[in-house]
């Protein structure tokens, strides 16, 4: 936050419009992107598995979310609740295929950036990842999800 002040044009903004315009993501945006790339690394085995922790998924294919779907476990304490996989359980299943498919982690995080673009939560911090939850986003999400295919199309044409 200090940091964003150094400069004399963006002083006297507020925090979210000195983010927009430096282009930084905000922290919590920083650490959720960040989960989902040591995810992706764990889920396709991009990392030792000796020393990775054992992520349960659901093995047939599935009609909604992505191949890669995190099952849900049923767990009794805090501890477990707010473990690493049951804390990104509902945004990595989320992400479509074309993400979650992606062959190398650098074309994960692009594929993820794109796909998260237009998220709020990028320059608010008080905000979070949207389409993540209830059916009642699901024609957002729809919309976002046409959106980030259309642009690889047009992306991959050129």
């Amino acid at each position: 936050m200090r940091a964003t002040k150094l400069l004399s044009s963006t002083r006297n903004l507020k925090y979210e419009d000195r983010l927009k315009i430096l282009n930084l993501p905000t922290l919590k945006y920083r650490r959720v992107r960040g989960d989902m790339i040591e995810l992706y690394k764990i889920i396709t085995r991009k990392q030792d598995s000796a020393v990775t922790l054992k992520i349960n998924t659901i093995p047939a294919p599935v009609t909604r979310g992505n191949t890669y779907k995190i099952r849900q476990d049923h767990v009794r304490y805090d501890l477990r609740k707010f473990s690493f996989s049951n804390r990104v359980r509902m945004l990595w299943n989320s992400l479509p295929d074309v993400v979650v498919k992606a062959e190398s982690v650098n074309t994960f995080k692009q594929r993820l950036d794109r796909f998260w673009d237009n998220q709020e939560l990028k320059f608010n911090w008080k905000a979070d990842i949207k389409g993540t939850g209830s059916r009642s986003n699901l024609m957002k999400i729809l919309f976002i999800t046409l959106n980030f295919y259309a642009s690889i199309f047009h992306y991959t044409r050129h």
